[in-house]
């Protein structure tokens, strides 16, 4: 295997010798610490229980896993054709799924080398999924007894991986504190990889069916038919036509959500984390060692931060009693979760952007504006100039290039329609971030959603039946 794994690195430097004309810089070294799953009574129980999906699972780790290197190795203006090719290999690869689940260093070896702390990351909460997959496949853990065995599971996670451990905050308080939408690669990945990004999207509609289908199905029989059922559909309708955004965990497995949300927030996290890292990566104006430090801000504003198990259950389920066997034009839109979060971000942002600008009152703030983000004292042209980038920012969240879509990123179609608006050193640098922003959209979220009361825990004092799920 050591061999084997050497001439897999001269490989990929020889050919990337080819496509840029030089080796790779070389990489300052970082500690290796592995990820190992621990003993316990259940593991590998979803192995043993559903193999099918265990191999699905490792097929999608594949796709997440090669995109880095193609990213980081490939020239931007390639997008169509990378995207092209290495989309046709994640379907190979999807049609006959390796056996056992791949680390994140086996096909992306010059990420493994220039961002280590990613790959742990990751690494580190796909062992989470695979035991928390193990508890809710693992039929000798009493039903009633499976939220306590999850919570376990977290804290094991949480306590071991402490330095690297993502948040189990919601994703709307961590994606403001990553204060990402402002950056000069937000949006990239999403529309100029689209085939890969789509499949992606697929790979996140997946992960809470798994979990929604456990927990309809219970400890008996009814576990494996519901698991079959849901593959079968993840075949024929999910990846030949994928969701059109990221499927939030209180959205795609909503009873799993109110079980054990400190694991599916961290899972959304994690999924959220993918995407900024590509379009870190697909970024072509920063050095390696650039985009290093910017990976490493986000990944810091992503991690548990004190305060956060308060949070935990601050999310409300749009469909509580959802079908994952039924994937209608609702989990298939582009619209949900994701676009609302992103819309009030903006829209929170938007005051203090259109001072910059010279646009409104320095003295107003967030706080005056309606239900649609609209400021009450803005000009005609900055309301226009308001209507514009929200426009923008919609046709950035949808997948591929839309009619009318600015071309670049969102920041790109920001700077097109806002020329004059002065951009801050923090804003656009690597590693930086201007906290005046972060405070902004903490508190736009704090107004919204902080006396949200907890969502409800869920009963667990009987099997469920999946008898109507499965007629």
């Amino acid at each position: 295997m050591g061999n084997r794994y050497i001439k897999q690195l001269t490989a990929l430097a020889i050919a990337t010798t080819l496509i840029i004309g030089s080796a790779p810089k070389p990489i300052m070294a970082q500690q290796r610490n592995a990820v190992a799953h621990p003993r316990t009574p259940y593991r590998l129980s979803f192995y043993n229980r559903h193999r099918r999906s265990y191999r699905v699972a490792s097929a999608l780790h594949f796709a997440h896993s090669k995109l880095h290197d193609v990213l980081l190795l490939t020239p931007f203006q390639r997008h169509g054709e990378e995207d092209t090719k290495l989309y046709q290999e994640v379907l190979a690869f999807y049609q006959n799924p390796p056996r056992i689940e791949p680390t994140m260093e086996l096909y992306a070896p010059y990420t493994a080398r220039a961002t280590w702390r990613l790959f742990r990351t990751i690494d580190s909460v796909h062992l989470l999924h695979e035991m928390t997959e193990d508890i809710m496949a693992d039929s000798d853990i009493p039903w009633s007894e499976k939220e306590q065995v999850l919570k376990e599971a977290y804290d094991y996670y949480k306590s071991t991986y402490k330095d690297i451990a993502l948040s189990p905050a919601p994703l709307d308080v961590t994606m403001r504190r990553a204060g990402v939408m402002m950056k000069p690669y937000f949006s990239l990945t999403r529309n100029y990889y689209p085939k890969n990004n789509n499949f992606f999207y697929a790979a996140h509609w997946w992960h809470p069916a798994i979990y929604e289908s456990m927990m309809i199905g219970g400890n008996d029989q009814e576990q494996d038919k519901m698991i079959q059922k849901m593959e079968d559909l993840f075949s024929s309708q999910v990846v030949p036509n994928p969701p059109m955004r990221m499927i939030l965990s209180r959205e795609g497995s909503p009873r799993y959500s109110r079980l054990s949300p400190e694991t599916a927030n961290v899972f959304d996290n994690l999924h959220m984390l993918h995407g900024i890292t590509y379009d870190i990566f697909a970024y072509d104006g920063w050095t390696i060692e650039q985009k290093r430090a910017e990976l490493n801000r986000v990944l810091d504003a992503m991690s548990y931060q004190p305060g956060d198990d308060k949070l935990v259950r601050k999310f409300t389920t749009p469909k509580p009693d959802l079908n994952p066997l039924v994937y209608d034009d609702w989990i298939k839109s582009s619209d949900g979760a994701m676009a609302q979060m992103m819309m009030e971000m903006l829209a929170e942002m938007m005051p203090m952007m259109m001072q910059h600008h010279g646009g409104m009152d320095s003295q107003m703030d967030h706080s005056e504006m309606d239900s649609d983000g609209h400021h009450s004292e803005m000009s005609p042209q900055m309301h226009q100039m308001h209507q514009q980038l929200m426009a923008q920012l919609k046709l950035k969240l949808t997948p591929g290039i839309q009619s009318g879509e600015m071309p670049g990123s969102f920041m790109d179609a920001m700077m097109e329609i806002m020329p004059n608006m002065p951009m801050s050193p923090e804003m656009m640098a690597p590693g930086k971030v201007n906290p005046m922003m972060i405070e902004v959209m903490l508190k736009g979220w704090q107004e919204k959603y902080g006396n949200l009361p907890d969502v409800e825990p869920l009963p667990m004092g009987s099997e469920p039946s999946a008898q109507t799920f499965l007629e």
